[in-house]
């Protein structure tokens, strides 16, 4: 990707390609560089080409960053680099890094390829020094400006790149507030701020071991390195590993001339929106701060004003916004988040990028779009996704009888920021919040506002309430993009961290206290609110119709995108459904057919005594009579499912768990046998249960016997379900249904068990067919669950007329893995030192297991080319699986009901996917 056409070597000394370029100015990269330039770095430059307002810079590449991160050193050739970058900027500019009477000043700013807002780090006003701050204040004629520059600068080097505490600098600017008598920085004069650099450097001496440095070139270097290290610090991990980022890429490094907007009140910083991230909607959309630098918006220690209040504070700045803002749109076709400083009436554009949005101003802008012209369809379905459209199927609150009587009591609105309808106990740290989550407990996290280092309770809250902030303060913009439920800026709230409470309106909310927020109204309430079905989830039932008069606009969106992705998708979609009520739900949801009945669901509850009578059955006969009582009632259940599904097929798995796991408890058998026996009224079943149970005790029973294993020990079994199957089938047929009945032998690990199990299949249907006088087309396959079979699925596709891959099992024999224990013990380690990126037991794990599938497939269709394929894991609702599958050519997918979906957008995603639509 680099631009640089000479030869690239490799040296042996670092591993790096000669010639290769670290450094790229502004004017040079585009959009298109991500990799590179990291998103902010190539979204200035694109700005820059479109001939927008940005301050003259230069990026640092993520290949720099890598080199560092691996050898623990910059690349030999950076400092030269950086050094000719400067030189050229300082030209520009008409002044130097480090000069005493006119300074100029830079930013170091991250900029990883993926967004992680407040995740990196970044350092303002570099450059000032105790010589140069009586420069910028004569060139400024401010001097409180100048001495408020460089406090900020020396707390942010503090805390950034030397590691001292930030809370010591927030304390020492409080402890200065206070002294003066006033609430808000703007209120302290030159001569307190001066004051302030002088504690804030001794803080600097004192918890760093070190001055702050005088020497600007060093502050710009060491910022740099420390803006690299940012990349692997924890909280930046712990985004990634949320959010699925690689943890290879590295981030970028801008360096840009600063702009200033705390030059008093014709200046300020904001943020602004294309469109409502929250909703959507179209229109003015930001927060602006006068007399401000840009990390006050972000970290919402002072509320902002809307930004459609710049047009009274500055309407020329608000004019060329509102230009920019719509060429910016247009150009990148989607949502624009957009960064902005005004220097004394100027407007500079410091960042944009395609911004993170809710569920369901996704839905919305993508449709949207499509009738703007600026996208076509298949590319709307690629600005959505799987697991926004599940959030967007999530409960909301029912608040019609809050603040009735006892119920649930309104205690205050904020600005929704993110929406949801969250529930839980009021926490007031991420301590408490990660520990709380952890015992089960759900929680709220209620700050006064966000910071990076709240990320972890972030991720273990419910939902997140502030009393401070905006819709683009930090907390706002990580619960977006996590699609965590977030009331920003809810003033009334007093919130008391030490004291772990909140106060509104002289009500006290402790600790512990519950509390609900709904993030589509901004409405914080104490006590549990009731919660009613989606919209999206009544529209999937049928309850609500897209074409009404009345119908919901994001019901109309989502409609019209999930439409488009029926019509594309080459995957079909099932469902996992074992009763005849799942499956109509499952039907309404979307599914065509059913990919796997677990006919063991079939044995619980009342039935489960008949089982018992089975598997104690000492002769033939008994075990004969066992099972006839049983098949009646195998036979009700198939007839029902038939029917729900007629015209479908419906895939049922033979029994496959093993046979104790219908027995009592072995402790709790022993224990009433023991006490029985203790007053001489033993009782001969349980006595016979117990001998049963010790002699079906197995050390592993996921290996054990359970599965075709079943089939072939235990005499009827199988030919017993087969039975019910087939007539029930031939009862949907005479009663002129269409029952499309596909029978699954689970658990082979060799084709001879199937061939030994499909012989006495075959011969009950045959039995079937005569004596109903019904002509049954019942097709035979296997689920793929072992490696074996996996292995040798070309010899098992000659006796097998379908696959279907049990990729949970699949999973557990692959890793070696108990799934019920794994991931009770160490997972979670496994996940915090980055062995695996997600579980796969949600994902699938392409290399192993599904390198497994692949060549499963490929096999089996080499012996048999009409072989169905599918997956019938739970892996067939993941979004990222679903496309794994469809790269691999299966034909279906099957999963629970509620995902069915899901899985239909996701196949859908990756059919317009492969053919590439996607123009961001």
């Amino acid at each position: 990707m680099s631009e640089n056409k000479d030869p690239q070597v490799s040296t042996p000394e670092s591993g790096v390609p000669q010639g290769q370029k670290f450094v790229y100015d502004f004017t040079e990269g585009n959009k298109d560089l991500k990799d590179l330039l990291g998103g902010k770095g190539a979204n200035l430059a694109e700005m820059t080409n479109l001939g927008l307002p940005v301050p003259p810079g230069f990026t640092i590449t993520t290949e720099a960053c890598k080199v560092y991160l691996e050898s623990g050193q910059e690349p030999a050739a950076l400092r030269d680099e950086v050094s000719a970058h400067l030189d050229a900027l300082e030209a520009r500019m008409g002044k130097k890094l480090g000069q005493v009477d006119d300074p100029l000043l830079v930013s170091v700013r991250s900029g990883a390829k993926f967004s992680m807002p407040g995740m990196m780090d970044t350092v303002l006003n570099i450059g000032l020094f105790d010589d140069s701050v009586v420069g910028l204040a004569d060139q400024a004629g401010d001097e409180r400006f100048a001495w408020d520059s460089y406090r900020r600068l020396i707390q942010m080097f503090g805390k950034t790149v030397l590691g001292v505490d930030g809370d010591l600098f927030e304390e020492a600017l409080e402890a200065a507030k206070e002294a003066k008598g006033v609430t808000v920085d703007v209120d302290l004069d030159a001569a307190d701020l001066k004051k302030l650099v002088e504690q804030f450097k001794k803080i600097v001496s004192r918890e760093a071991g070190r001055d702050f440095p005088q020497d600007p070139r060093e502050q710009m270097d060491l910022a740099i390195k420390a803006v690299f290290d940012s990349w692997n610090t924890d909280r930046a991990k712990l985004y990634r590993r949320q959010e699925r980022i690689p943890g290879d890429l590295g981030t970028a490094v801008n360096v840009c001339s600063m702009v200033f907007g705390n030059l008093g009140p014709d200046s300020g910083t904001g943020v602004a929106f294309t469109r409502d991230p929250a909703s959507g909607h179209q229109g003015v959309y930001g927060d602006y701060l006068q007399n401000a630098q840009g990390e006050d918006v972000v970290a919402g220690i002072r509320n902002t004003v809307p930004l459609a209040d710049l047009e009274s504070i500055d309407k020329a700045s608000y004019d060329q916004l509102m230009q920019i803002m719509e060429t910016l749109e247009t150009h990148y076709k989607d949502l624009c988040d957009i960064e902005f400083t005004i220097e004394r009436g100027q407007l500079w554009m410091l960042q944009t990028r395609v911004g993170k949005r809710t569920a369901g101003a996704a839905f919305r802008i993508a449709t949207q779009l499509v009738d703007q012209g600026l996208i076509d369809e298949a590319e709307a379905l690629q600005r959505v996704n799987g697991a926004q459209l599940a959030q967007l199927m999530f409960p909301r609150f029912d608040d019609t009888g809050a603040g009735e009587g006892t119920g649930p009591q309104l205690l205050g609105r904020g600005i929704a920021a993110s929406p949801g309808a969250a529930v839980g106990k009021a926490v007031f740290d991420s301590y408490t919040a990660v520990k709380w989550s952890r015992s089960g407990e759900k929680v709220i996290l209620i700050r006064r506002e966000t910071n990076p280092d709240d990320l972890d309770g972030m991720i273990a809250a419910e939902g997140i309430l502030t009393s401070r902030g905006g819709k683009t303060s930090h907390a706002a913009v990580v619960a977006r993009g996590m699609g965590k439920t977030c009331v920003c800026g809810a003033e009334e709230l007093e919130v008391d961290t030490k004291r772990r409470r909140m106060t509104v309106g002289g009500r006290v909310i402790e600790e512990g206290d519950v509390v609900s927020i709904d993030g589509s109204t901004g409405k914080v309430y104490l006590g549990e609110v009731p919660v009613v079905p989606s919209p999206v989830v009544e529209y999937f039932e049928g309850r609500m119709h897209a074409g009404a008069d009345d119908a919901d606009e994001l019901v109309a969106s989502v409609h019209r995108i999930m439409a488009y992705a029926d019509r594309v998708r080459r995957l079909r979609v099932r469902a996992n459904a074992d009763n005849a009520e799942d499956a109509m739900r499952a039907r309404r949801f979307g599914a065509q057919g059913i990919g796997l009945c677990r006919t063991e669901h079939m044995f619980l509850g009342e039935r489960r005594e008949m089982v018992e009578k089975l598997i104690l059955a000492d002769t033939d006969a008994e075990r004969e009579t066992a099972l006839e009582e049983l098949l009646p009632l195998q036979r009700t259940d198939f007839v029902e499912l038939f029917e729900a599904m007629d015209g479908l097929p419906v895939t049922v798995r033979l029994l496959d768990p093993p046979l104790h796991e219908f027995l009592p408890d072995i402790t709790e058998l022993s224990v009433r046998v023991a006490l029985a026996e203790s007053r001489k009224d033993a009782n001969e079943n349980d006595l016979r249960l117990l001998q049963a149970v010790h002699k079906l005790h197995e050390q592993n029973p996921m290996l054990g016997l359970r599965g075709v294993r079943l089939g072939l020990v235990i005499p009827g079994l199988f030919a017993m379900q087969v039975r019910a199957i087939a007539e029930a089938a031939a009862a949907r047929k005479n009663a002129n249904g269409d029952p499309r009945a596909e029978i699954m032998i689970p658990l082979v690990g060799t084709v001879q068990e199937l061939e030994i199990v499909r012989e006495e299949a075959d011969q009950v249907i045959a039995e079937v067919e005569a004596a109903t006088g019904t002509e049954l087309k019942l097709t035979i396959g296997t689920m793929i669950e072992l490696p074996r079979a996996a292995l040798t699925a070309g010899q098992i596709a000659e006796a097998a007329q379908f696959f279907s891959f049990g990729t949970n099992d699949l999973t557990q024999t692959v890793w070696g893995f108990s799934r019920d224990d794994v991931e009770a013990s160490f997972f979670t380690a496994y996940l915090e030192k980055g062995i695996f990126g997600v579980s796969p037991f949600e994902t699938i794990d392409k290399d192993g297991v599904g390198s497994l599938v692949r060549s499963a497939v490929a096999a089996g269709r080499a012996t048999r080319p009409d072989l169905k394929l599918g997956v019938c894991g739970e892996h067939g609702g993941d979004p990222e699986s679903v496309h794994f599958f469809h790269e691999v050519g299966l034909d279906y997918v099957s999963c629970s009901p509620f995902r069915i979906p899901v899985a239909r957008l996701e196949a859908g995603r990756a059919a317009a996917e492969s053919q590439g639509s996607d123009s961001r």
